[in-house]
């Protein structure tokens, strides 16, 4: 039976091919929109690491002045960053079971053919690649020795490795950086997550670091921060050491924490360590500590801001005036067919075949428009990449193929709700009063 309400729903669409396609362009044109913002909205507020986002933890100490919140609206809230010297205690101490300070910084990179360029960089401590999961084509990170050696070393990005050393095994190879000489420990397989949740200060959808090297280096190689750096008071800096041991906050902070037990144990821990910071004249706020989960941090950081959310909203009332556009239009071609659904009635089909059979045809007209629609949708992706090249959002501009169902199912619904009253009002109609005209 369905085969053949098909068959009929293709022959009415061949006798009024304008509206028919008046009608698949107005479903097209709802389900381009929508899933345009969709998909952006998607990928920015999903899960970055939905494997270990829960013991993953944003630590955040509020080290600023009683008469200097870090936010005055919101005097509640604790800097976003820490200190170096603070990071580098936390680090030190080993209280959770991986902990990690980084900051982005930059490197001239001499190549041994081409031409030294700058590169961006992450400082980081050895825990990063286990605690976020980094997956490697070769080699691996540092280890916690060369950390405390402040080794030399370098883990290089998949992008990175083909533009030195043309996409081969280079581990062990040696690559000049900032006059000095650093030996390749692993190469990062593709890797981008998004959002970029370890640093949505510096940019929650940039792009992973060309390479990443020990936190150790930052003093012996004065490597400074290219990210954000917040300070709260006047201070004498005359030198390098002067800025580590400043209250500049500019290092971001992740502990992975297993259980609530761990997460008590950890709070706990930074309570004992700012208390005897107070008493070396440091912290005058009261104790303001924050672990904050990945999709806690997000929240608090605002990575999804309220104007995409409004986006998604208003694409989704464009669809649902496309929606009764399409409701128009089918009224008119529906009733177009009285004359041949009285006929049918009068040779003994019933109210519910016939309502099922104009179902089937809204519904391909949903299949073929939502079809449509998702290469509008491409198309509006592109356009977005177009605009906004070189600012971190390529990779939110792709569909997957969750996307590509939920649209395709997105439109076979949105067709149903148009098609529901025109075929329900055809199913209604005498088909004494056409019959008696013929």
């Amino acid at each position: 039976m369905f085969l053949y309400y098909l068959r009929i729903s293709m022959h009415s669409m061949k006798r009024n091919p304008l509206l028919s396609g008046l009608m698949i362009v107005a479903i097209a044109l709802g389900i381009g929109v929508s899933m345009t913002t969709i998909t952006v909205y998607y990928l920015m507020s999903a899960d970055p690491i939905p494997q270990k986002s829960s013991q993953l933890f944003a630590v955040q100490l509020d080290s600023w002045g009683i008469n200097h919140p870090f936010d005055r609206d919101r005097p509640e809230r604790a800097p976003h960053q820490l200190t170096y010297r603070d990071a580098t205690a936390l680090v030190a101490a080993k209280k959770a079971k991986h902990q990690v300070a980084m900051f982005e910084s930059t490197l001239i990179v001499e190549p041994e053919k081409d031409k030294p360029y700058l590169s961006m960089l992450r400082v980081t401590s050895s825990d990063f690649f286990p605690m976020f999961q980094v997956p490697f084509l070769y080699g691996a990170g540092w280890t916690a020795n060369d950390d405390e050696r402040a080794s030399q070393v370098v883990v290089l990005s998949k992008e990175t490795n083909e533009k030195l050393f043309g996409g081969e095994n280079s581990v062990g190879r040696r690559l000049r950086m900032g006059a000095k000489e650093f030996v390749v420990s692993g190469v990062m397989d593709t890797w981008n997550p998004t959002p970029r949740f370890y640093d949505v200060i510096n940019g929650g959808f940039n792009e992973v670091a060309d390479m990443m090297i020990p936190l150790s280096l930052t003093e012996p190689m004065e490597l400074k921060s290219a990210g954000s750096d917040w300070g709260w008071k006047a201070e004498s800096i005359n030198s390098f050491k002067d800025w580590l041991n400043s209250e500049s906050a500019w290092m971001q902070f992740w502990v992975e924490l297993e259980d609530s037990m761990a997460v008590d144990d950890y709070k706990n821990f930074l309570d004992a360590y700012v208390t005897e910071q107070k008493e070396l004249g440091r912290f005058e706020r009261p104790l303001n500590n924050h672990l904050q989960s990945v999709m806690q941090w997000m929240a608090h950081n605002q990575v999804v801001r309220e104007d995409n959310k409004v986006l998604v909203g208003l694409s989704v009332l464009f669809l649902l005036v496309c929606v009764l556009s399409a409701v128009a239009l089918l009224l008119t071609h529906f009733l177009g067919k009285s004359e041949e659904v009285a006929l049918r009635r009068a040779l003994g089909a019933n109210r519910l075949s016939i309502f099922g059979q104009h179902l089937v045809e809204v519904s391909l007209t949903g299949v073929i428009g939502g079809a449509l629609g998702v290469l509008f949708a491409l198309g509006g992706l592109q356009a977005i990449k177009y605009l906004y090249s070189g600012q971190g959002f390529d990779h939110l501009v792709q569909l997957d193929i969750f996307l590509v169902l939920f649209a395709a199912v997105l439109a076979w619904l949105a067709s149903l709700l148009a098609g529901f009253y025109p075929s329900w009002k055809l199913c209604q109609e005498s088909p004494a009063g056409f019959l008696k005209t013929q």
